[in-house]
């Protein structure tokens, strides 16, 4: 019983994350999914970083990250910042066509979210945080 009622609730996750990847990609203009959203996040939180740092901080492979930057380049969403002393090596900087499109996806993301949690009572909320934050302790204890 225990396993079935654990494959419904994944189920369920499954069928949430769809829906809000359809709603968010329907409601954001530009043609980003959430990996160059996550690297804008990133350069947003941490500054300028390597591309290489990106990679293994976000668990890309360097390839995703090199095409991730070019696609972000191009948007004009972030820019490469290149090293004088050694041009093998820079940095990808947020821009603030990036800050803004950033800002943008975090509202909607946000509104695409509280609208799910507008069928929930206050108790129900309080219980489902209660349970996230179990879920997070459990995946933090076996990093750790």
């Amino acid at each position: 019983m225990r396993n079935t009622n654990i494959f419904k609730l994944i189920h369920a996750i499954e069928q949430m994350n769809n829906e809000n990847i359809i709603r968010f990609t329907k409601a954001f203009h530009y043609p980003l999914g959430i990996s160059p959203i996550l690297v804008l996040a990133e350069l947003r939180w941490q500054g300028a970083k390597k591309q290489v740092e990106l990679a293994e901080t976000l668990g890309y492979t360097k390839g995703a990250i090199t095409n991730i930057a070019t696609k972000l380049t191009n948007l004009g969403l972030a820019e490469r910042l290149h090293d004088e002393n050694d041009r093998r090596t820079g940095k990808l900087k947020i821009t603030p066509a990036g800050e803004e499109a950033l800002t943008d996806a975090q509202t909607i993301g946000q509104e695409i979210f509280m609208e799910h949690f507008e069928v929930l009572t206050e108790k129900e909320i309080q219980n489902y945080l209660t349970i996230q934050q179990k879920l997070i302790k459990g995946i933090q204890d076996r990093k750790g």
